[in-house]
């Protein structure tokens, strides 16, 4: 809220730089690093029955894909009868329903008993945790390669847009909405899923099919074409951060969900800025397509790779299902006197 007010204010006055906007974009990070991981840890707090967690992070994904849909159209609406400054005005106004609804929540949330230990102790339970845990490290081994090879595609849209084309804004629009469209599909499917069995295959999946919508997009040279494909890569990458949200969240330990859920974050946020710098590099090397098409192979080879530990996953994951009741637990008959030979 406060960072929106700043940039309506130095907007409206027209004493806005380039060195502010800098450094109010380190301050959103700052932001992030505590907001993300709180936000998802709190979900689980939200949520009574961890069984319809699933619905719940896809129904967000979907709130988050509509705003994605619709705020740009609404921001270009307003800044065509007005400017920026109201844009970011009017979003930090925003923010006091968001403030008033966090203060009329009420939530009971269990009592966990702390440890003393220092920060950097506490960093290195965490780090320790999810080295030694397989599902949680595969997992953001995973998405930490989609975020650093696959997700900065989007910095390159313009160039699509554009030199690929031979289009210009309405273009670009499109793609970004038909990207937006995908995810939203994906999200809303996820949501009418009625518990979480089967989304550890669906993680490879969902990476086979963004990498495939990579690939097609490096290809295609045909804006219907170059549509779909952007729709199928956005359909592939809501579906594997939904689905591995949902996996982790479900089976991670409460006493150390914040911090898996930061390196959760780290996986996402943290290798996205060094992806769009690649991403950058290596479409001036070797142009947009080659590039969407080498870092969409390079997906589909992590997809590949995760398939190969799918059956340790499933042996580490079954015992905390069977558990928590997602699954039926194992039942062993009796063997007979006799018949044990």
């Amino acid at each position: 809220m406060a960072q929106s007010l700043i940039l309506a204010a130095l907007t409206l006055s027209h004493h806005i730089s380039i060195p502010l906007l800098l450094s109010l974009s380190v301050m959103q990070g700052c932001v992030n690093a505590f907001d993300m991981p709180g936000r998802q840890s709190f979900m689980v707090t939200m949520v009574d029955d961890k069984r319809d967690l699933q619905n719940a992070i896809a129904i967000n994904s979907s709130m988050v894909n509509v705003a994605r849909l619709i705020g740009p159209s609404l921001a270009g609406m307003l800044i065509a009868i007005s400017s920026e400054g109201w844009c970011f005005l009017i979003d930090g106004i925003s923010y006091i329903a968001v403030i008033i609804s966090l203060l009329m929540m009420r939530v009971s949330a269990p009592e966990l008993k702390r440890k003393a230990a220092s920060m950097l102790g506490e960093l290195q339970a965490g780090w320790t945790y999810v080295a030694e845990f397989l599902p949680i490290r595969t997992i953001l081994l995973l998405f930490a390669l989609v975020s650093l090879m696959g997700m900065p595609y989007v910095v390159l849209m313009p160039i699509f847009a554009k030199d690929v084309l031979r289009g210009g804004p309405h273009t670009l629009g499109f793609l970004m909405g038909s990207m937006g469209l995908g995810a939203l599909v994906s999200a809303l499917s996820l949501a009418a899923r009625r518990n979480v069995r089967g989304l550890v295959r669906m993680i490879p999946v969902a990476a086979g099919v963004f990498g495939a919508g990579l690939v097609g997009l490096g290809l295609s040279h045909w804006f219907w074409l170059s549509m779909a494909m952007v729709f199928v890569a956005g359909m592939g990458m809501m579906q594997g951060m939904a689905a591995s949200n949902t996996v982790i969240q479900t089976i991670v330990t409460d006493d150390k969900r914040g911090r898996v859920m930061s390196y959760y974050t780290m996986a996402f946020m943290g290798m996205a800025p060094f992806g769009s710098l690649l991403a950058g590099t290596m479409a001036h090397n070797f142009g947009a397509p080659r590039t969407v098409l080498m870092t969409g192979s390079v997906v589909l080879v992590g997809a590949g790779w995760f398939m190969t530990r799918l059956p340790a996953l499933r042996q580490q994951i079954r015992p905390i299902y069977q558990e928590m009741g997602i699954i039926p637990a194992e039942r062993f008959e009796p063997v007979e006197e006799g018949m044990e030979r």
